[in-house]
């Protein structure tokens, strides 16, 4: 499975951002996929998670009311919408998947990984 995240870019404290993740290289149902980001100098930690079914769904408590997680199968591309950002959502963001049906908030439980994308929130 090959990722590919986009939409990330610059923008305001108060705005608003979708990020998407496109996959390709083999089927998209089944797996579960998230959403991680890593701020300059500190370690890449969770932000969201999404079943391969999308009925189940997880946020980190920082972004949790804020940020929502989606997907579409059908397109094999899952969403992160994020709106009132904050500069301390400043980060590299990726996109990740699993090859298990559940959701999960553990960085070490998936096995496909995007390149990232720049989100920038200027104060």
């Amino acid at each position: 499975v090959q990722l590919v995240e986009s939409g990330g870019g610059l923008v305001q404290a108060g705005g608003s951002l979708r990020l998407s993740c496109a996959a390709s290289g083999r089927t998209f149902s089944g797996y579960a996929m998230g959403w991680f980001r890593q701020a300059a100098g500190k370690e890449r930690v969770f932000v969201a998670a999404i079943s391969w079914s999308g009925v189940s769904t997880y946020y980190s408590d920082s972004v949790k009311g804020r940020f929502t997680i989606s997907r579409e199968n059908a397109k094999n591309t899952m969403y992160l919408q994020m709106t009132n950002l904050e500069p301390e959502d400043t980060a590299t963001y990726f996109c990740a998947a699993r090859r298990y049906n559940s959701a999960s908030m553990g960085e070490r439980s998936y096995d496909y990984w995007g390149q990232g994308t720049q989100v920038t929130v200027s104060s």
